[in-house]
């Protein structure tokens, strides 16, 4: 299945900025570049990155077992859910559906380029409604953006409610594992080649503790990619950012044992959870946080804040009264947490 039908007009007919170091790559220190009006002198950064970020997406697509031309690179998440937005919905015409409570810059990024938003809350059980989405779905619905382990519910969804979307769904569906490296389930990633409306994203924010350098991932079909690629900044990702990532690649196993080292602390985290007396319920994680009911989230939420402790309020999102978000912290962290709720009266 193509998607074209799917893209915007005027993005079909686009044609991509080519910039300097798209019509020439080279690095060999024998050439003199004198092409795109940069500095002359040597700083360390003063050249342009690559733009295509050809190093970088070599190495991960070593790590996570897909092709090269599967993956585009964004100035953090937020960008590449921003261009798969401008590149498939109308301004003032289609729409997106989002699984509230869930991340809220979906409708941020809809918003901001005029897109409306369908809002299907979540089950009870924190699942998506497959029938409710369907039913609210016309041919000017253009994505869903489903996110598993969920924000901020921490919940993996169903692998049958996702297939199903997946083979019913007539536009782009987004999945995005922000959070898929702390979770049981595997990612969607294999699965890329069934599926030609499906994009995945990633990030280097959570599991490789990167969130600083603002890297996002995207994987999709070459079709897609190409669009991305074709309406990104020509250098969105800077040179400081491939470097770190390309070295933070380099220490897998570090990364993993730091991975292990959280979902440990998140059990222990939750253990310890079931013995504070203003908490109601604890949600099933399957994230480096934790989703927990309380008597009254606002005024925990100020007595932790008294404590030096900052977590996130989250009693204003549907399904989600008197709630509080927890990170999963290291050692030190977790027992100051749990010290001070326990103090709490």
């Amino acid at each position: 299945m193509s998607i074209q039908h799917l893209l915007r007009n005027n993005i079909k007919n686009l044609k991509a900025y080519a910039s300097a170091r798209d019509e020439f790559q080279g690095n060999s220190t024998r050439l003199r570049f004198l092409d795109a009006n940069e500095n002359p002198y040597n700083t360390g950064f003063n050249r342009y990155p690559d733009p295509k970020q050809l190093q970088l997406k070599a190495l991960l697509s070593k790590h996570k077992k897909c092709r090269l031309e599967n993956i585009v690179l964004g100035n953090g998440s937020d960008e590449i859910l921003d261009l798969i937005i401008r590149a498939f919905c109308e301004p003032n015409r289609d729409s997106i559906i989002t699984l509230p409570p869930t991340y809220g810059m979906y409708e941020v990024l809809a918003t901001i380029n005029a897109v409306a938003v369908k809002k299907i809350n979540l089950s009870l059980g924190f699942q998506p409604q497959v029938d409710a989405i369907l039913e609210a779905t016309t041919p000017r619905t253009k994505i869903l953006f489903l996110c598993t382990p969920n924000n901020p519910t921490g919940n993996s969804f169903t692998e049958q409610a996702m297939e199903e979307l997946l083979l019913k769904f007539k536009g782009i569906i987004v999945i995005d594992e922000a959070y898929i490296d702390f979770s049981n389930q595997k990612s969607w990633l294999d699965k890329l080649d069934q599926f030609p409306n499906l994009i995945i994203t990633q990030t280097f924010s959570k599991a490789y503790g990167l969130a600083g350098i603002r890297l996002g991932v995207c994987y999709a079909s070459e079709e897609i990619t190409e669009v991305l690629n074709r309406i990104k900044p020509p250098y969105n990702v800077n040179v400081l950012t491939q470097k770190k990532a390309f070295d933070r690649l380099l220490e897998h196993q570090l990364v993993q044992t730091e991975i292990n080292q959280i979902k440990t602390n998140r059990a222990q985290l939750i253990e310890a959870l079931k013995h504070v007396a203003c908490i109601e319920e604890i949600y099933p994680s399957d994230s480096n946080f934790v989703l927990v009911k309380v008597d009254h989230a606002t005024k925990r939420y100020h007595e932790l804040v008294s404590k030096g402790i900052v977590i996130r309020n989250r009693t204003n999102e549907p399904l989600c009264t008197n709630c509080l978000r927890l990170t999963v912290g290291n050692e030190e962290d977790n027992v100051l947490l749990i010290t001070s709720l326990q103090a709490l009266k």
